[in-house]
C-alpha cells in the first residue's frame, strides 16, 4: 500500500520548463501521485509530448505555453490554469536560462540582465501570481530549482551562479513572509544531471571523469533524481519544511 505522505490527488500543480529534462521529471511524478499538471515551457509541441507521455502514464496534464520572460505571458500561465484547473497548489519554477558562459569581466550587460530577469524575477512574478490561491486555501508549496553553483565558485558561469544563489535567498524571505499562511518555499539544488541543458558539460570526457572521481557516489545524476525531491517537498511528506535547499549531488559538495 502506497504511503498517503506522498498523495497528491487532486492537487493543482504547475511546473515551468517542463517539456524536458528536470521540469519533465517532476511534471510526471507530480501526476504519477495523482497531481493536474500543467505542462509549461516556450514551445509548445515539445510541451504536447510531454504532455501526452504523462497521459499515456495514467496522469492527468494540460499544456500552457510561457516564456518566462515575459510578465504578461506569466500572467496568462496562471490565469488560464485556474480557469481549465482551479486555483494552484503548487508551483515548480524550473525554468532558467544561462546565455553566457566566460569570465565575468567580459560579460556582456545585457547577459548579466537576462539571467537576473529570467532566474530571478520570473520566480517573484510567478509566486506572487499563485500566492493568493495558497493564502485563500491555507495551504501551498513552492519549489524552485536552484543549482549547487548557488553554493560554489565558478569562472565561467559566475552570474548563472549568482542567480541561483540569489533562488536560496528567495526561498528563504518567502518562507518567513508566508509561513504563517501554512505556505512553504524550498529549493532544490542539483549537482550535474543528464540533460540538454548540462549536455556540454556530461559529453567533455575530461570533466565528467574529473566529476565522477570528486562524487562520493560516482555518477553524475538523472532527472528522476531530481523529481522525487519535488514530490515530497510538494506534498505532505514535505510539510515540516521550508526555507530550504535540499543539495542532490552525488556528494559533490561535501568534498571528500
Amino acid at each position: 500500500m502506497a504511503s498517503p505522505l506522498f498523495d497528491l490527488t487532486g492537487k493543482v500543480a504547475v511546473v515551468t520548463g517542463s517539456s524536458k529534462g528536470i521540469g519533465k521529471s517532476i511534471a510526471m511524478h507530480l501526476a504519477l501521485q495523482g497531481a493536474r499538471v500543467v505542462v509549461s515551457s516556450r514551445k509548445k509541441p515539445a510541451c504536447d509530448e510531454t504532455a501526452e507521455e504523462i497521459r499515456k502514464a495514467g496522469g492527468e496534464a494540460i499544456v500552457i505555453p510561457c516564456n518566462i520572460s515575459d510578465k504578461a505571458q506569466c500572467e496568462n500561465l496562471i490565469a488560464e490554469t485556474r480557469r481549465q484547473l482551479g486555483p494552484i497548489d503548487v508551483l515548480v519554477c524550473n525554468a532558467a536560462t544561462n546565455p553566457y558562459y566566460g569570465s565575468s569581466e567580459k560579460m556582456p550587460d545585457d547577459a548579466f540582465t537576462k539571467i537576473m530577469q529570467n532566474n530571478i524575477l520570473s520566480n517573484i512574478w510567478l509566486i506572487n501570481l499563485c500566492v493568493p490561491d495558497m493564502r485563500a486555501k491555507k495551504d501551498g508549496s513552492v519549489v524552485i530549482v536552484s543549482s549547487i553553483g548557488g553554493v560554489r565558485a565558478s569562472t565561467v558561469i559566475g552570474a548563472y551562479c549568482i542567480s541561483k544563489a540569489a533562488d536560496m535567498q528567495l526561498a528563504r524571505n518567502l518562507a518567513a513572509e508566508l509561513g504563517p499562511d501554512n505556505i512553504r518555499v524550498n529549493t532544490i539544488a542539483p549537482g550535474l544531471v543528464r540533460t540538454d541543458f548540462a549536455r556540454a558539460l556530461w559529453e567533455d570526457e575530461k570533466y565528467l571523469d574529473k566529476r565522477l572521481q570528486t562524487a562520493p557516489l560516482r555518477r553524475i545524476g538523472e532527472p528522476d533524481d531530481i523529481g522525487g525531491i519535488a514530490v515530497m517537498l510538494a506534498s505532505k511528506a514535505g510539510a515540516f519544511i521550508t526555507g530550504q535547499t535540499i543539495i542532490a549531488d552525488a556528494g559533490v559538495t561535501i568534498g571528500g
